[in-house]
């Protein structure tokens, strides 16, 4: 607009005859160039005013939703900018609300957890030295118990290194091929004793020997003692069994037991951090809560997932599958 008024000011000079009324006509050009001006310094106004009053609203959390952001008409492109921007902040700022929640949640469940045998192994030791380690007839048996919380303690300080390192990705894996029968067969020799205490037969269904798999051996362990190790705890007669079906490009590794069962409701939530189906009898046989929530991360490391299927009073099947 102010490069159209300078052209016809240029093309007045040179135009208009000396004597003409060349300022009669200068006049109205420059009374519509400061007109033009102003309006547009109006407009840009308008825009900044609208942007700061947005700008402030969200400052003030006075803005719940991207759809009440409103910017002068002639911003819409800035508009539609400025919601997104809107809406990243309130993702952002969700995820760190979840993640104080989970913080807050994950500190106090880890209190309640150390509290627990650290009060019943100062019970003990207390009771102890307050006269029992003379009495024959108990101090053998508290001993025996404080030794135990200690190593539940232990389990539940390995757990929490291991989640730690998991969820900070500090937790490095070594995959190689092995053979899955004799790594699967060591792990559950050192289970025999364990289901032989509860009368409970401990079964590894023949498959091929010379099948391989792909994967860390150290941590594929760790999955497979917490499954055994959880079945055998929730199993009160019948068998624990571990199978494996091969598959196209996979093996199938699966643990099933006889045991209790899962509920349908508590299913979604076993592999959450200190959830546990039966908290008492979990707590007695030494479970830290964790044991499926690391299972879970690991096989998932591994590329694959844990599936589950139980139904109560019968038993549960927790499967996951391996490349070969």
């Amino acid at each position: 607009m102010l490069l159209l008024s300078g052209l016809l000011l240029l093309l007045l000079l040179f135009l208009t005859p000396e004597g003409t009324g060349f300022w009669t006509l200068l006049i109205p050009i420059l009374i519509f160039d400061v007109a033009v001006l102003y309006y547009i310094g109006e407009k840009r106004s308008r825009e900044l005013s609208s942007i700061e009053s947005v700008i402030h609203a969200i400052r003030k959390d006075m803005i719940t939703s991207a759809e009440d952001i409103h910017l002068d008409k002639g911003l819409k492109s800035l508009q539609s900018e400025v919601k997104k921007m809107f809406l990243r902040l309130q993702n952002d700022i969700n995820y760190l609300k979840h993640l104080e929640r989970v913080r807050s949640e994950f500190l106090g469940n880890v209190s309640h957890e150390l509290r627990t045998p650290i009060f019943a192994i100062q019970g003990f030791l207390e009771t102890l030295l307050d006269g029992a380690i003379d009495d024959p007839k108990v101090n053998r048996s508290f001993l025996e118990k404080a030794n135990k919380h200690t190593e539940n303690l232990n389990s539940l300080l390995s757990d929490l290194i291991d989640i730690s390192m998991i969820e900070s990705h500090e937790m490095h894996l070594s995959f190689r091929y092995f053979k899955l029968f004799e790594f699967l067969d060591s792990v559950l020799q050192e289970l025999l004793p364990r289901a032989s205490a509860k009368n409970l037969q401990l079964k590894l269904h023949p498959f091929r020997e010379e099948l391989k798999a792909f994967g860390d051996k150290n941590r594929l362990k760790q999955v497979i003692l917490n499954l055994v190790e959880n079945a055998i705890k929730y199993t009160d007669q019948g068998s624990v069994e571990i199978s494996v079906e091969e598959e196209e490009k996979s093996v199938k590794i699966i643990v099933k037991d006889t045991g209790i069962g899962i509920s349908r409701r508590d299913l979604p939530r076993i592999f959450e951090r200190f959830f546990r189906v039966d908290k008492d009898r979990s707590r007695a046989a030494g479970g830290t809560g964790l044991g499926l929530a690391i299972v879970k991360h690991i096989v998932e490391a591994h590329g694959s997932s844990v599936e589950v299927e139980s139904i109560v009073g019968q038993g549960s099947e927790f499967s996951f599958r391996l490349k070969k």
